[in-house]
């Protein structure tokens, strides 16, 4: 693969959610990642369908019982020459399965091994199912999103999963392969997502400090004003408005026509709920393309709201090529860029156990031994 991360090896335990898409990520950027999937999931056989799951792009996959012990050795064989290891079990599992950091890191002291929960390894609720919604209540992330006086809004499943998990689940391994350069060690990486939403907070706890984050649906970023908002437009579709900043502010008022005479101050939080309410008139009184159009160029940080089909066809996101299409699918790009190593066009997700023998061939196995592998059932696929 090409980009940046080209020369790494990583071993994804197959998973939901957050450990799918940090091996997305660093497959997307070049590293060689072979996916361990269930065995009663491999296919022996192509399906005739495609694989929808775009979180299982660029991957090699092998279908292998991990309660098979020679299974199990299949996955230290590949971690003996692997750079990075992304488990997403309940604390536990992995040991009881033999593959957990220490049976791991005995056959390959370089390893970093990225763990992957929700909860975290240790505390009351580590060993308590959940799912995003979960993780974002308790670090105080869900109770600050949403409009005043309404319940909060549930964010997809962006800031628990992926932002909180995926991504620092990403940076903690880097950053530990960055040090594993002077140290000649690998290590554990512990990725919760409630550390990482937790984090992600960091700027809120600030305006919280400062004012401007005096409950939900209240403060400058959370719907309270009326200048960060969204708005219903004359054909029912939606305008969204940042206009932070005097500058944009200012010329958000020239081109909807206001006369800032005839409003309080910006900052006047007590009048914001009037000005929500004149702000919610003006932009009635035309289409979500008309405002687009009226915007296009302006610096008033006013965007139209698009849904995911309008996005692939937005001029900007075309210009950049934010979307590239893959066997018929258009899907998001890899990102970030690099300018001397980019990423290669994503190649299709492969279907579980579909790189089998290929996987167990480049370890030095034989055909006969990867045979007879095959007759124990310690692996499934093609």
């Amino acid at each position: 693969m090409a980009g940046p991360l080209s020369g790494l090896t990583v071993v994804e335990l197959a998973g939901i959610g957050p450990g799918p898409f940090a091996s997305m990520l660093l497959a997307d950027l070049g590293a060689r990642v072979i996916k361990v999937d269930r065995s009663a999931t491999a296919q022996s056989e192509r399906p005739a369908w495609p694989n929808f799951d775009l979180l299982a792009r660029n991957r090699e996959t092998i279908g292998v019982d991990l309660k098979n012990p020679e299974g199990v050795e299949v996955v230290l064989k590949l971690v003996e020459n692997a750079d990075v290891l992304i488990e997403g079990f309940r604390p536990g599992v992995a040991e009881r399965l033999g593959l957990g950091p220490d049976d791991c890191m005995a056959r390959n002291p370089g390893l970093v091994y990225g763990r992957m929960t929700g909860w975290g390894q240790e505390g009351p609720r580590a060993q308590m199912a959940g799912h995003d919604i979960n993780y974002i209540s308790i670090a105080g992330v869900l109770g600050s999103i949403g409009r005043v006086d309404e319940r909060p809004q549930p964010p997809l499943n962006l800031v628990g999963d992926f932002g909180g998990g995926a991504m620092y689940l990403i940076m903690g391994i880097l950053a530990a392969l960055w040090e594993r350069q002077s140290s000649g060690k690998g290590q554990v990486v512990d990725a919760a997502m409630v550390d990482g939403a937790a984090s992600l907070m960091t700027i809120f706890y600030s305006l919280s400090l400062s004012g401007m984050a005096p409950g939900r649906g209240k403060g400058l970023l959370d719907t309270g004003a009326p200048f960060y908002e969204v708005y219903e437009t004359a054909d029912g579709r939606f305008l969204g408005l940042g206009a932070i900043e005097p500058q944009f502010y200012a010329e958000l008022l020239e081109l909807m026509e206001i006369d800032p005479a005839s409003m309080p101050g910006q900052m006047d939080m007590g009048q914001w709920p009037a000005m929500k309410q004149r702000f919610a008139e003006v932009v009635k009184t035309k289409t979500r393309d008309e405002w687009a159009a009226i915007f296009a160029t302006s610096d008033a940080c006013v965007a139209p709201v698009l849904d995911l089909h309008e996005a692939v066809e937005d001029p900007h996101m075309v210009a950049r090529g934010s979307f590239v299409e893959v066997e018929g699918f258009k899907q998001p790009a890899p990102a970030p860029r690099f300018s001397r190593t980019p990423a290669a066009v994503p190649v299709a997700p492969a279907h579980p156990g579909e790189h089998t023998r290929s996987v167990l061939a480049s370890l030095g196995l034989s055909d006969d031994e990867i045979a007879e592998l095959f007759d124990k059932g310690a692996v499934a696929g093609r």
